[in-house]
């Protein structure tokens, strides 16, 4: 959501409103035509017809022969873009994907990008649950993950309460934790334990772990490490699973150094 009292004053409103119809043809897998994107966005027709003959001829959105239109591959290739920007070294995806390969559990490693919490990359395993959602750049549902627990730990306790009323405690799901009081608390057992977790808070039927690679006075360097697993798993080698992490993320810790 932007924030109308952070608008800079030299807001080229072109570039602004072409992204918004960016956005409302890739919220629309169907398609939408001009008169659709003019109303979604608020913009008359013709200002909206120019903005998306521009981003048709650049590639970002394509015309279907039923006159809608949808995402053009020019997106994927910024996609591409942005997961090999937030991959870092090669040795730190290599750490992932051997931890994945080892354990059958998918990896993440999240950071802070820009102030939030997102997933910089993802080594999946053939033992996880498919989550569709977890991918890099994913930057939502902070409270709900292990991997953004585990990065929100770092914080202290009024930056992370500004953190959870900007960005908000969306429930998931009937186990999602929407007060800061039970997050806290939360929070408190994981230091103990020694690994953030949650169980069927993000998804139901499965859990998350995640501890910390590399702590900075920069937040913005922090990298924190997780997996994903069934929950009757963690159940039972909730242990075993925090043995294995803390030494992938020694690991990803030294290969990040050695090439940073």
């Amino acid at each position: 959501m932007r924030d109308p009292l952070a608008e800079p004053s030299d807001l080229i409103r072109s570039v602004s409103r072409a992204l918004r119809v960016l956005e409302s043809v890739g919220r629309a897998p169907k398609g939408l035509t001009v008169k659709q994107i003019a109303r979604r966005c608020e913009l008359t027709v013709a200002t909206t017809y120019h903005l998306v003959r521009t981003l048709a001829y650049e590639g970002y959105v394509i015309r279907r022969e039923d006159g809608t239109y949808i995402v053009g591959l020019e997106i994927a290739d910024r996609y591409r873009e942005l997961v090999t920007a937030f991959r870092g070294p090669a040795a730190v995806g290599e750490n992932l994907r051997r931890a994945a390969l080892d354990t059958g559990y998918s990896h993440y490693l999240g950071r802070f990008v820009g102030g939030q919490v997102a997933i910089i990359a993802v080594a999946e395993g053939h033992r996880s649950p498919y989550l569709e959602d977890l991918v890099p750049g994913f930057d939502e549902g902070a409270h709900a993950t292990a991997l953004g627990k585990a990065l929100l730990a770092t914080l202290t306790a009024e930056q992370r309460l500004r953190y959870l009323r900007e960005y908000g405690m969306r429930p998931f799901t009937n186990a999602t934790l929407t007060s800061t009081e039970a997050f806290e608390a939360d929070l408190a057992a994981g230091d103990r334990r020694g690994m953030q977790l949650e169980m069927g808070q993000f998804r139901q039927g499965v859990a998350c772990a995640g501890v910390l690679v590399t702590p900075d006075k920069d937040m913005e360097r922090r990298m924190v490490l997780a997996c994903a697993l069934p929950a009757n798993d963690m159940m039972t080698s909730a242990r075993v699973v925090r043995a294995k992490l803390l030494t992938v993320a020694r690991a990803v810790a030294v290969a990040a150094a050695s090439e940073g």
